[in-house]
């Protein structure tokens, strides 16, 4: 994880070296999940575009491995999903769904995703049927159906979730906003902790955006060129 305290004290301390303007807290807590997002969501462009390119072989410079490292922290393994009018709700917090299994632990099957018109197509040959032990599931949306339909329980599911909002909560003392870290709704990052430096340049890239300071946008947009150029050379 990646604190989001320190994340605002270094943002505020760039902003105010020069009186460039002050971020709210509220403003920050805004940027700063917009930030983690677009972090996240760039994991799974760039794996893509690795894979392609294939590995590195070296233990500290596999990006691929690296990248695989980061999205592992959001992985979650073998959850149960409940069914309820014949489908399967998916978790809420599922960002990008793996693989769906049926059965009891040690005979479990997996069940393999399939498109509604080919479903339409294999389903009317006794040859290619789904059966319990190769079942099959087209989703729609949050939920899945299985067939066949006589699987209607013992299902997990695979996948990696959304990260929590960040939220840097705090307590108002004379006009003064001063960090409150045990507050219930408190939320760090949860990217990696290789990511502290890439989230300020986000957060910097958006504030200068808000406060209207081009220069806070060069500057941020620069260093953030800098970053892609020396991973994709």
């Amino acid at each position: 994880m990646v604190s989001v305290d320190r994340i605002y004290q270094i943002v505020l301390a760039i902003l105010n070296k020069e009186n460039r303007g002050y971020m709210t807290p509220q403003e920050y807590n805004l940027l700063a999940n917009q930030a983690q997002l677009e972090i996240f969501e760039q994991y799974f462009f760039d794996l893509g575009q690795y894979n392609r390119r294939g590995e590195i072989n070296n233990e500290y410079a596999n990006i691929v491995k690296n990248i695989k490292e980061k999205i592992d922290l959001f992985k979650i393994e073998n959850e149960q999903i409940s069914i309820s009018d014949g489908k399967f709700k998916l978790p809420e917090t599922l960002y990008r769904l793996g693989t769906v299994q049926s059965g009891t632990s040690g005979n479990e099957v997996e069940v393999e995703p399939i498109a509604t018109n080919e479903f339409i197509y294999i389903n009317k040959s006794k040859l290619t049927k789904p059966t319990a032990t190769y079942p099959v599931y087209i989703r729609e949306g949050e939920e899945i159906t299985i067939h066949p339909s006589t699987i209607s329980s013992d299902v997990v599911c695979s996948f990696v979730k959304k990260p929590k909002e960040v939220n840097w909560t705090y307590e108002e003392v004379n006009g003064v906003a001063l960090y409150n870290a045990s507050a219930e709704d408190h939320q760090d990052f949860e990217l990696h902790a290789s990511e502290e430096t890439n989230i300020v340049n986000k957060v910097l890239l958006y504030a200068g955006l808000t406060i209207k300071q081009p220069d806070i946008v060069q500057v941020a947009d620069g260093k953030e060129t800098k970053k892609i150029t020396q991973e994709k050379s």
